[in-house]
């Protein structure tokens, strides 16, 4: 059985999104506070070993507005049916494939409520809804005028008379749908979290603290009924040794104890019959391992170190992994076999450096795999991993299949985005091919940033940070401030990127070169020499043309004719060469231009029109021939005392306002 897909409304900031599983391990990635962890919670709170757990609190705010609302309705005397229909309910739907278990039902058995034999898919709805009958009881005494009292009341009613119920709807037909026992919903998926807050790194927490206590979980799945023989032996000779210790404790240690004890005639309280105290220590196996069970790591002839003096990120490594195997013997043991396992991953990268967080995302395949053959007799343990995570190496390395991307709206709802979805078709394969194999070598944190500058290359990369900090100078801009992503892509990849930022809906700005060339025919070919400017005929810049929709090679002067809203395409801007305002030339490179909007600073302020031009395109092609980078570092450290060019200064303008846009707007 595989959970293909989870439909949640109205939790936290999870207001109504779907997002489909993948068959072993699903990506989650975003900025902080869009819904992420909520996405385990829901699980966790529906899932609950004592019960469902859902609060008032985990409603999503515009639930406020529903319930005043109904609220309303009752007040106007609507029937009951019509004021149950807009009372908000949290909801987890989960669409659930189960081919794969065709010859065994099992728990899955109360869920199948279709008669067609084609059919291996079956809908499960978890709900916290309004009980039965219970409308007047929830509003005959609401009063919204006294907003106070009435969110205190609301949030009273809502602990007293809503419910959890489960839901068997057939996929095909969604009115035919069962109510359920909850229990049979814990028979059918097991559900783990293993949070990032594990404790590695604070001094009060000992490693017992840390791996204690799945050591007592571990013993108790050994000896649930459910669990294989042979693990189950593993722990019945833990407890033959406990209950060797406990004879010699009820002997020796027990009459040590007694002698430790006053007799109460001693107090001479009136009352006290009897004159002795008597004690008695009980050992439990499962206190033993969590409270004074350590770990320690074997060193060559019986030396052996403490867990914790191994650095956080081997200890945090073996911790998850822990738990897992943890989760494993759980699910093991119990009496009748889960169809699923849900396991949620948070924010594994820490303390792990970025090789390790490379190879984490892939050895959960192996891990899987290797408890299935050597704990497991073969059988397939059917576990899915949900991981959420803050590393750019973790989330690069996925393919974009697994790849889910949660996106903050307005900060009080999360929009969830398929990233396999979006780059699945052929007409983007090659975009796909190419950000993969880009994404996987640079690792760059697109997925997590605010803002994005996408530069050409390492001219503008070294000086773009004291671009940056002059913009927040002289324009009281706040770029500084926001969570910047540059990512260095030259003018002939670009256009890769223009779908992707437009799926991440992120505000990102393009800085390319106009690259002016002129097209010169000669005997037997036609050629396109860089030339100035005014000289150019066409730019020779594939991410540009593409922008305009232009196939091949773009005339100049219809580019150099756009004007800002040709260059703005949903969240994306281009920025490129401009004339300068005071000369009234334009460069056609990130050199030219800097030269140009610097002239006193390269001594050619006494230079006029063509010939300042001409100055300044050969002192750019000395420039590349020399070292870009060289120059960048004399300008970025020694000589910082220069301007930055118009076009740069449009475009990083236009960055830092923070103007909602909207992804459809995008342009194709």
């Amino acid at each position: 059985m595989k959970i293909k897909s989870a439909r949640i409304k109205n939790y936290r900031l999870l207001k109504d999104v779907c997002l489909s599983l993948d068959d072993r391990t699903t990506l989650i990635v975003g900025r902080n506070n869009t819904g992420k962890t909520s996405l385990a919670e829901i699980f966790r709170s529906f899932l609950s070993s004592t019960g469902p757990k859902v609060r008032y609190e985990d409603f999503n705010q515009s639930c406020l507005a529903e319930f005043e609302k109904a609220l309303k309705a009752f007040k106007e005397g609507k029937e009951d049916e019509a004021v149950r229909l807009l009372m908000p309910a949290i909801e987890l739907q989960l669409l659930i494939h189960y081919k794969d278990d065709e010859n065994d039902f099992g728990a899955l058995g109360d869920f199948i409520i279709d008669l067609d034999d084609t059919l291996f898919e079956t809908c499960v709805l978890v709900s916290y809804q309004l009980k039965d009958g219970k409308i007047k009881d929830f509003f005959q005494a609401l009063d919204a005028t006294n907003r106070k009292k009435y969110f205190s009341d609301l949030k009273v009613l809502i602990n007293q008379h809503y419910e959890p119920v489960i839901y068997a709807i057939e996929p095909t037909n969604l009115n035919n749908k069962v109510r359920l026992e909850f229990s049979s919903f814990k028979r059918l998926i097991l559900s783990g979290l293993i949070n990032a807050q594990r404790g590695l790194d604070d001094e009060t927490h000992s490693e017992r603290d840390v791996l204690g206590k799945s050591l007592g979980n571990i013993f108790k799945s050994a000896n649930s009924a459910g669990a294989p023989e042979e693990f189950k032996a593993k722990s019945d000779e833990v407890n033959i040794v406990v209950e060797a210790l406990q004879e010699k404790v009820d002997t020796d240690f027990q009459e040590k104890v007694k002698a430790l004890l006053p007799t109460l005639n001693i107090f001479g309280y009136p009352g006290l019959q009897d004159p002795n105290l008597s004690a008695a220590t009980e050992l439990n196996v499962k206190s033993l391992l969590e409270s004074n069970t350590r770990v320690f790591y074997e060193g060559d002839d019986h030396f052996t170190l403490p867990e914790t003096y191994n650095g956080l990120g081997i200890r945090n490594l073996i911790f998850i992994l822990f738990r897992i195997y943890e989760y494993f013997r759980e699910f093991q043991s119990q009496p009748t076999p889960p169809k699923g396992h849900l396991i949620f991953i948070e924010e594994p990268e820490a303390h792990l450096h970025p090789q390790m967080q490379d190879v984490f995302i892939r050895q959960l395949e192996e891990i899987v795999s290797e408890f299935q053959k050597q704990l497991n007799d073969g059988n397939i343990w059917p576990v899915q991993f949900v991981v959420s995570t803050h590393s750019s190496h973790i989330a690069n390395e996925a393919d974009f299949s697994k790849v889910r991307y949660f996106l903050s709206k307005g900060g009080k709802e999360t929009k969830v985005k398929d990233l396999g979805e979006a780059f699945g078709s052929d007409e983007v394969k090659a975009d796909k091919e190419f950000l993969h194999k880009y994404l996987t070598l640079t690792k760059c944190d697109l997925y997590f940033a605010d803002r994005a500058i996408l530069i050409e290359g390492a001219t503008e990369r070294i000086l773009l940070p004291e671009m940056i900090k002059k913009m927040d100078e002289t324009k009281q801009c706040g770029l500084r401030r926001k969570y910047m992503s540059i990512v260095e892509v030259g003018g002939a990849y670009a256009h890769h990127f223009y779908k992707f930022i437009d799926f991440l809906e992120l505000k990102t700005l393009f800085i390319t070169d106009l690259d002016s060339v002129k097209k010169t025919k000669g005997e037997k070919k036609t050629t396109y020499p860089a030339s100035m400017v005014s000289d150019g005929s066409h730019s020779s810049n594939v991410g540009l043309s593409n922008w305009f929709g232009i196939d091949g090679y773009s005339e100049l002067k219809d580019i150099r004719l756009k004007d800002d809203s040709p260059k703005i395409s949903g969240c994306r801007r281009l920025a490129f060469q401009v004339d300068e305002d005071e000369i009234g030339l334009c460069g056609r490179s990130f050199e030219d231009a800097f030269i140009l909007a610097n002239i006193s600073l390269f001594e050619l302020k006494d230079l006029k029109g063509a010939e300042l031009e001409n100055a300044v395109f050969e002192k750019a092609k000395k420039i590349g021939k020399d070292s870009k980078a060289n120059f960048a570092l004399e300008y970025a450290i020694e000589k910082t005392d220069w301007v930055v060019p118009k076009y740069i200064v449009e475009g990083l303008e236009w960055l830092d306002k923070d103007v909602a846009v909207k992804a459809e707007e995008a342009q194709p």
